[in-house]
């Protein structure tokens, strides 16, 4: 097969009709009729999966792949990722905000500059400030922790060959970051400007984004945990140079500091650190506990279609 299309869905149904005959379309052009389109329900609550199974029963293209419950969008990406059999791998969001249509300047550059993914950038990430502005800083805090520099404002679509695809997906940890292992991943990617729309609200609260950067600096950093280490060195160092500040003030001028005040202070400051520090620890160990389980990350109810 020549071309696979990979999208997700969740509170997608006002976009799946249109969603698939722009890609149908799209995809004609390319491979003629040598393609597929793998829908993932990731345990949508609206009727999203009724319309996407009727769909594949009037569309030998379509395939429906209905996961169990909601995992995720990372995690339902990599099972539709999972599924595709294309030489190329064409992903993209269902919600229109990305455009189907990028898919022929996507190959066209792809085929140019015989690279193995060429992924969407943003001109100028949507939204609101705060938006904007959490999300300049999520790639800063990302980059300096991890070391890994990811691409600013990417999106979701990206046009990938089938040997990148394989290699993707060989990655089998329980907690998926999909912006990392893209770009852990390796291979000659390029970007390629796009402008995305913005046809409806996100479903990223800050909650979700503060989650997600936990998750995404542990899965692919250990420097919270060597980062204790030198917290833990400098805060010694600062003791041992009180106490001798201490001990010459009661040796040669009789004159010791008086007070609760610093003295409680420094008991709380410790005993925060101490506990954000066993936190950090916490954190980790979890992630061992859910790696050490080898539970699939995510669980398929049914596959819908004629494949």
């Amino acid at each position: 097969m020549k071309l696979s299309i990979v999208t997700t869905l969740y509170q997608s149904a006002p976009y799946i009709r249109e969603f698939c005959r722009r890609s149908a379309a799209a995809a004609r052009q390319l491979a003629a009729d040598d393609f597929e389109i793998i829908l993932v329900n990731d345990g949508s609550p609206d009727h999203s999966l009724e319309l996407a199974v009727d769909l594949a029963d009037q569309d030998t293209h379509l395939t429906v792949v209905d996961l169990s419950r909601n995992f995720g969008h990372h995690k339902a990406m990599m099972t539709g990722l999972a599924h595709a059999r294309g030489d190329l791998v064409y992903l993209i969001d269902s919600d229109l905000e990305e455009e189907p249509e990028w898919l022929a300047d996507f190959h066209r550059q792809l085929m140019q500059q015989q690279c193995d993914v060429v992924y969407g950038v943003q001109q100028q990430r949507k939204g609101g400030m705060f938006e904007r502005w959490s999300g300049q800083w999520f790639y800063v805090i990302f980059r300096i922790l991890t070391g890994l520099t990811l691409p600013a404002n990417v999106v979701t679509a990206r046009l990938m060959t089938r040997r990148y695809v394989d290699a993707l997906v060989r990655h089998d940890e329980r907690e998926v970051f999909m912006a990392g292992l893209w770009q852990l991943t390796g291979f000659a990617q390029q970007p390629h400007s796009v402008n995305k729309h913005s046809t409806s609200s996100t479903t990223y609260t800050l909650r979700r984004k503060i989650a997600l950067v936990v998750n995404s600096v542990t899965s692919f950093s250990n420097a919270p945990l060597i980062s204790i280490f030198y917290c833990g060195v400098g805060i010694s160092m600062l003791a041992a140079t009180y106490i001798g500040y201490l001990v010459i003030m009661w040796l040669f001028f009789a004159d010791p500091p008086s007070g609760w005040t610093s003295v409680m202070a420094s008991i709380w400051l410790l005993g925060g650190m101490i506990i954000s520090f066993v936190g950090v620890v916490g954190i980790y160990l979890s992630k061992i506990f859910s790696e050490t389980k080898r539970r699939p990350y995510t669980i398929v109810r049914q596959v819908y279609g004629k494949r």
